[in-house]
């Protein structure tokens, strides 16, 4: 170790991430501390990291942090996760980040201020890319002032910001490819809440938790859109059709347009989604570039819709990872076995059941014989704590069919996670 050059040193320090390990490490020798003093250049403080910083007193929590980060030079990344402390003084956070802005690359900021600290205001105009707030308030957005130049990745999670804000916010950053939106409080300007949001560079988009009356995304060059626990009446996305990856999770919509042109989509992930079948398959079924289908806890809009596996084999050729949960209502079995098409190149399939019957066992079976070039079978259930003669009996009926149909399939590789 002595022979190591002091950056190398130095940038071994950066991998600990975590300040309490840092400082215990530089304390080795000498070149250790000159390492962390002049080639540190990732540190982290969190509450989650060391349950220490939770029973010190607000005052002597940042005099440790300020004391730390003032002895170093040209911190490229770094992390203040305090949301478990007291509210800081807003000075001495100010005071971290004046200090760093300069070379500061990333900043990871989830901290309780009185009054609240401007990071707009502070590190606009520099050389940040990545931006992580939380449980912040972002008010009075200027982009010609607050432009955020290289800014590459922008998260918001518990922020208060109006539509506007967050409009004219996403507009300063010229080269932002990743926005991420958590349970943000958007300011009501009027009776109806709603976003509009426009970005050329934007490639991939992450929503959670979020109510809203109507949400227009206009991005040509978006690749990826995750939708999480939101409550929206109108989603719209105006794009040029490159997106590839669309998800959709646990989401109440009454309209959503995601473009006319989706050939390129690669993955379509639906899960906990009431669809209007014949509109959804209308908008999906030009993929034919589609590899990952995921249909999980999926409610059909009319109750006598039934998607069936010959639509699937004949409009999506390429697939290679099938998701679908087994789902019988009334009698009728969705994502049906009918036809006679078979799935060539699914080499991944993924089953699974919420309440299990026999008829769970043939449905498997079937799929199987329709995937002949299949490697790998994962099979997802729920198993109830209180479980009834009747259920334990089903349970070792389906253990008992699976041990023999393993045998007729061994070219295949069985994994069950059961919840």
């Amino acid at each position: 170790m002595d022979q190591l050059p002091v950056e190398v040193i130095g940038n071994i320090l950066s991998h600990l991430r975590a300040a309490r390990d840092v400082v215990i490490a530089s304390a080795t020798c000498r070149k250790w501390r000159q390492a962390c003093c002049k080639h540190l250049h990732t540190l982290s403080f969190s509450s989650k990291d060391w349950p220490i910083y939770r029973d010190l007193t607000t005052t002597r929590l940042e005099i440790l942090i300020t004391q730390t980060i003032f002895q170093t030079s040209g911190l490229q990344a770094l992390s203040i996760l305090m949301e478990d402390v007291d509210e800081f003084s807003a000075s001495t956070v100010t005071a971290w980040l004046l200090y760093t802005r300069e070379t500061l690359r990333q900043l990871h900021y989830n901290v309780k201020t009185m009054p609240n600290v401007n990071i707009l205001e502070i590190c606009g105009r520099h050389k940040l890319e990545t931006l992580d707030l939380a449980h912040n308030s972002i008010a009075g957005v200027e982009p010609n002032y607050q432009r955020f130049p290289c800014l590459k990745s922008l998260s918001l999670s518990y922020v208060s910001i109006s539509a506007l804000d967050l409009n004219l916010l996403v507009s300063a950053c010229p080269k932002i490819e990743a926005l991420e939106l958590v349970n943000p409080e958007i300011a009501m300007s009027d009776a109806q809440v709603t976003i509009e949001l426009s970005s050329s560079t934007l490639k991939s988009v992450y929503v959670e938790a979020i109510s809203l009356d109507k949400f227009m995304l206009e991005a040509d060059g978006l690749e990826s859109l995750h939708l999480k626990d939101c409550a929206l009446e109108f989603f719209e996305l105006i794009g040029k059709g490159i997106l590839k990856h669309f998800k959709i999770d646990d989401v109440s919509v009454i309209h959503l347009d995601i473009g006319e042109t989706v050939e390129n989509l690669e993955t379509v992930d639906i899960s906990n989604f009431t669809i209007i079948w014949p509109k959804f398959y209308q908008m999906i079924s030009r993929s034919l570039n589609l590899k990952r289908l995921r249909l999980w806890d999926v409610m059909f809009d009319d109750e006598d819709e039934v998607v069936d596996l010959e639509t699937i084999a004949t409009c999506f050729p390429h697939l290679s990872h099938l998701s679908l949960s087994y789902d019988v209502r009334d009698g009728v079995l969705h994502y049906g076995l009918l036809g006679s098409s078979y799935l060539e190149n699914v080499v991944v399939l993924e089953l699974g059941w919420t309440v299990i019957n026999d008829l769970f066992s043939h449905w498997v079976e079937g799929l199987l014989k329709r995937c002949p070039n299949l490697k790998k079978l994962v099979i997802h259930g729920i198993v109830s704590e209180a479980k009834s003669h009747e259920e334990c009996q089903m349970l070792a009926n389906f253990t008992r069919f699976t041990v023999e149909l393993m045998r007729r399939y061994t070219y295949v590789d069985p994994h069950f996670k059961y919840e």
